[in-house]
Parts: C-alpha cells; structure tokens; sequence
C-alpha cells in the first residue's frame, strides 16, 4: 500500500498514461484476476484487457470521463504493429453478447497520449456475468476480428 502512496506522490501533477495505469491496477488491484491478453491479428499484435471500473483511480477516471461504479466494466484495446510495435490508430465496433444471448453495443473512444493510442469502451454487468466480445478492428484495407470472453465480478 505504501508503494501505491508513494507512486501517487511521485505523479501528482502529472499526467498518467493509460497503459500505466493498467499496469498499476492489475499489480495492485483487488484480489480480482486481471491480465492483459494479446493476439496476433493480421499484420497486428492486439492487446486487450476487461475489468472493474472501480480499479481506475478516480483521478484517470474523470480525465477520460470513465464511470466509475461496481456495475461498470471497462475494456481497453491497443492495436501494434508488429514489425516495429508502433501503435495504430484504427477504428474499433463490437459487441458483447452474455450467456442469455442478451447482446450490448461497445462504443470505443480513442484515447491518444504521445505515440500511444488505446481504444476504450465500458460495459455494464451483473456479478459473476461472462461476456463474450467480438471485435472488428479496421485501418484501411486491413480488417480483422478479434473475440474473447471475460467474467466479471462485483466487488
């Protein structure tokens, strides 16, 4: 807990990268199981990580105007190239659909910072609720799908 303290001196005042921030969360955030995953699409290595809203500092969350609740999940995408691991910008649909077929429309807003560009949405859930996620991600020509599923929880 000290660290996280001593983190948060270190930064007050400055601005705080997305990917930091996950970073920080999945080392320090509640008992909760959070990993970054990643596949290689196409031309492309796709990050991408689900999880609780409430694990964003309150800070971060009203900078990217990012609800902050123990109903509220939130999925960030990050699209590399894998020659030079430059990051993309691209444009991102997709939906979640949950085990009752009920199906939620994800709207990303890309967030850039410096050469970084990450690729968020949020999604309201129900504890113990799996989604399962399909994505189109588009540049160009190019366009490839990612899917994957993601259980969340209440805290």
């Amino acid at each position: 807990m000290k660290l996280i303290h001593l983190w948060r001196r270190q930064w007050l005042g400055a601005k705080v990268s997305v990917a930091l921030l996950f970073v920080v969360a999945t080392l320090f955030g509640s008992g909760q199981a959070i990993a970054e995953q990643k596949k290689q699409l196409g031309p492309w290595d796709v990050h991408y990580i689900a999880m609780p809203s409430t694990l964003i500092d309150p800070a971060i969350a009203k900078a990217y105007q990012l609800e902050r609740t123990k109903f509220q999940g939130l999925i960030n995408i990050s699209v590399l190239q894998r020659s030079d691991q430059s990051s993309q910008q691209v444009s991102i649909e997709g939906v979640a659909k949950n085990l009752l077929g009920q199906q939620k429309e994800l709207t990303f807003t890309e967030v850039v910072e410096g050469k970084a560009v990450y690729y968020l949405a949020q999604l309201p859930y129900r504890n113990e609720e799996l989604f399962n996620f399909t994505l189109q991600i588009k540049q160009g020509d190019i366009q490839q799908q990612l899917q994957f599923s993601h259980t969340f929880y209440v805290e």
